[in-house]
């Protein structure tokens, strides 16, 4: 389970959290020259658990101490939250949900019908709260298919009491993104490569755990 870049104690893991993020997958020199793409919103779906789990935090592969992890292909997500300016937005709570390795949401909507198939040691939900650098870091699986879905991973963004931002994040390359409606609603290309992100091999991982790293832009609304 572990590697060179995320130590293998969850106790310290969850402590350097923050600092894990800060892995230079994407800084933000240059990036400015032109106008930034802003991420669109997308749907909230219907899988948002109606239940929030016990244990909220952003490491999903290992449910509070438990010694068993999910089941799939570890994936170390890292992102920023910014302004249309290209600001870091600092104190921002950012969600993630999904479905587990073999297809179950965290919701009694789809999980109450498949609880033999359900992956029980999957998080299915996770928070980070974010620094001043805008900074955010999840330990979860790589997104798989869902019936009538291709892969992906549902991000949502408050501050506050306020709704920012949901969207959804997509596996660059991936064959059933142009099966997809929703992926194909984002008709600017810009905007759908910006939510289309490579899950990358992690340097001398010995258990082949990935990276993927998303930056997040706000100013879209879904009016727009």
């Amino acid at each position: 389970m572990s590697s060179p870049l995320f130590p293998p104690n969850r106790r310290s893991f969850l402590a350097s959290a923050t600092i894990a993020a800060t892995t230079p997958f994407w800084t933000v020199r240059g990036a400015f020259a032109e106008e930034l793409t802003r991420t669109p919103a997308q749907t909230e779906g219907p899988f948002y658990p109606n239940k929030l789990p016990l244990d909220t935090d952003n490491d999903l592969l290992i449910i509070n101490d438990g010694i068993t992890p999910a089941v799939g292909d570890i994936a170390h997500l890292t992102g920023k939250v910014l302004d249309a300016r290209g600001n870091p937005l600092k104190n921002a709570v950012v969600e993630i949900w999904q479905c587990d390795a073999k297809g179950v949401y965290l919701h009694t909507g789809d999980s109450a019908e498949k609880k033999d198939q359900q992956d029980k040691n999957f998080q299915g939900f996770g928070r980070f709260v974010t620094g001043k650098t805008g900074e955010y870091y999840f330990r979860t699986i790589k997104p798989v298919p869902y019936p009538g879905r291709t892969p992906h991973i549902h991000f949502k963004i408050k501050q506050g009491k306020k709704e920012l931002l949901t969207t959804q994040l997509y596996v660059k390359g991936d064959p059933g993104n142009e099966k997809d409606g929703i992926w194909k609603s984002v008709r600017n290309e810009k905007q759908r490569d910006a939510i289309t992100v490579d899950f990358e091999k992690v340097k001398g991982s010995k258990t082949g755990e990935l990276a993927a790293n998303f930056v997040i832009i706000l100013g879209v609304t879904p009016a727009e």
